[in-house]
């Protein structure tokens, strides 16, 4: 049995083996298969590089070696093309051998490596040829699409030129510089027929650029020129005129303007113009237009500031009146306040802050007016313009605005103590006439005793009302104590009023329990029980626990007893 284990192990071990060994076989079979493929690819592809298009591009610029321009070209490609199949047919042809030895030799690593130094050498000679054959291109195809080019532009030079023609009177004084430029071009049309018919191909093409470059221009002259012409030497000269003329109004008239810095401007502008004109006559129009249409924009600008000036004045001079009537009107306002002010200084204990806040603020005011008349003087002094002056007298009335706030704040605190003190003797009143009503009520149902707590309260409660009495009597009066002092007494006040309200409550709800409990006495011994501890407690002066006992007891006979005599003791109270 142990033997055949083994020899059953030794039989799957081997197949294992041959398995392993005919897959490795099958997977260099297939690779081997797969990298022959590649080098066949490789050299089929080493082949049709230089292929019979290039060739015959090739052909067809040779017939055109006439002129030396082309000749050169000519013969720089067919030295390329000869180097490019020379490597080839060399070292990538040699590398191609490599690669396919290596393989045999079962030497994959080294054959991809030596696979893709192949591609990197094809993929270059690729583009040097792709390179090639476009330059030649260029020189095969450049008739037709020159002939379509030189068309157009033909076209378009003759819209142009139509455009100018219409309108040459906008062009002077440089309209004959223009028709130069015009014949210039007309010229290189020449220029470019001749050496078509030459087939010198390489100067046509770069008279076909030249005169792209020359009709955009001309394109630009055409757009550019009189727009430019009407500003520089119209639009702008007299903008500057009337703003010249503005500028001198405005000044006799007292506006402060040197920050605008108008004459220096206008002279650098009319430099500004001349040299543009000097561009212009050349045909130079770069960045003129831009340059012309910013003076534009300066000069607007410029009339802006005025217009702006113009409305500072006005709102300086509103803002002036709105200033000193401000002033006035602090003026009355702190005059009057400074009587009241001994007068509550008399009568109310004023805080160090509200004794001092009062001079601060008129020093503030007159720190205001100080710098009001600095302002005022600066403006017939010196070089300030409204927009500046505007702007620091709207600061003062801010600063102002903000003192009138803050004597309004000042006002309300004197008339607050005021006020204080006239609700505080109205609530003295209204407690002592509570006071007097809870004592009344007591005495009136005259209950067998009065229970020590009711004297307490009732002595805290005077307490209070005769420390608010104290308070109203002082001179000066400190508010914030009076504030308290009737805050306590009110709470203590309400507090004993409360107080004998219940008691009266307790006491009335307890004698008549026990006077409707009575009609059960002779009915249940333990009724008659309860009902003379009542009686007791009551006599006592414990009324609440003589009315809790009461209606337990008699609740055992007559449930919600309680909710019956309440009914009837709110009646009687109505």
């Amino acid at each position: 049995m142990a033997n055949d284990i083994v020899l059953l192990c030794i039989t799957y071990y081997i197949i294992a083996v041959v398995s392993i060994i005919v897959v490795l076989n099958l997977i260099e079979y297939f690779s081997k298969k797969k990298y022959k493929s590649e080098i066949q690819n490789m050299d089929v592809e080493k082949n049709q590089i230089i292929d019979s298009g290039i060739m015959t591009e090739l052909s067809k610029v040779e017939s055109l070696t006439k002129t030396k321009s082309i000749r050169e070209k000519y013969n720089l490609w067919q030295k390329e093309i000869d180097g490019m199949k020379k490597e080839l047919e060399g070292s990538v042809n040699d590398m191609i051998l490599d690669a396919d030895f290596l393989l045999e030799q079962k030497d994959f690593k080294d054959y991809i490596r030596k696979k893709i130094n192949i591609e990197i050498k094809l993929y270059e000679v690729k583009a040097q040829k792709e390179r090639v054959f476009e330059e030649i291109r260029e020189i095969t195809l450049s008739e037709e699409r020159n002939r379509v080019i030189i068309t157009e532009l033909k076209t378009e030079f003759r819209d142009i030129v139509q455009i100018f023609e219409t309108s040459k009177d906008t062009f002077a004084p440089i309209d004959k510089v223009v028709e130069l430029q015009i014949e210039t071009i007309e010229k290189r049309f020449q220029d470019f027929e001749s050496e078509m018919e030459k087939q010198d191909y390489v100067s046509a093409n770069k008279l076909v650029e030249l005169l792209d470059t020359l009709i955009k221009h001309l394109r630009t002259i055409v757009d550019e020129i009189p727009p430019s012409l009407v500003m520089a030497e119209s639009i702008i000269p007299k903008r500057l005129v009337d703003l010249k003329i503005t500028y001198d109004d405005m000044l006799k008239k007292g506006y402060q303007l040197d920050y605008l810095n108008i004459e220096y401007n206008i002279d650098e502008i009319n430099k500004k113009i001349s040299d543009i004109m000097s561009r212009i006559r050349v045909l130079n129009l770069e960045d003129a237009l831009f340059e012309l249409r910013t003076i534009l924009e300066y000069t607007d600008s410029v009339y802006t500031d005025f217009e702006r000036e113009k409305i500072a004045r006005k709102e300086y001079e509103e803002s002036i009146v709105i200033f000193k009537n401000k002033v006035k009107k602090i003026n009355e306002i702190m005059n009057k306040l400074y009587g009241k002010v001994v007068d509550a200084k008399y009568n109310y204990k004023l805080s160090e802050e509200q004794l001092s806040s009062l001079d601060e603020l008129s020093n503030e005011l007159i720190i205001l007016d100080e710098d009001f008349s600095k302002l005022s003087e600066a403006a017939k002094t010196t070089s300030f313009p409204y927009t500046r002056l505007n702007k620091e007298l709207e600061i003062l009335i801010l600063k102002l605005s903000r003192v009138e706030e803050r004597l309004q704040e000042y006002i309300d605190s004197i008339g607050n103590m005021q006020e204080d003190e006239k609700r505080a003797r109205e609530q003295l009143v209204d407690m002592k006439g509570l006071l007097e009503t809870s004592k009344r009520k007591i005495r009136e149902y005259k209950l067998p005793i009065v229970p020590d707590s009711y004297f307490i309260e009732l002595k805290e409660a005077v307490e209070a009302i005769r420390e608010v009495n104290k308070e109203l009597d002082r001179k000066p009066i400190n508010i914030d104590v009076l504030n308290t002092r009737v805050d306590t007494a009110r709470d203590l006040i309400f507090k004993f009023y409360n107080t004998s309200n219940e008691l009266i409550k307790s006491a009335m709800l307890a004698e008549k329990a026990i006077i409707y409990g009575n009609r059960y006495r002779t009915k249940k011994q333990y009724i008659d029980e309860g009902l003379n501890k009542a009686e007791i407690l009551f006599n006592k002066g414990e009324y609440r626990k003589s009315l809790e006992l009461t209606l337990n007891t008699i609740d055992i006979v007559e449930p919600n007893v309680h909710k019956k005599l309440l009914d009837s003791y709110e009646k009687n109270s109505e």
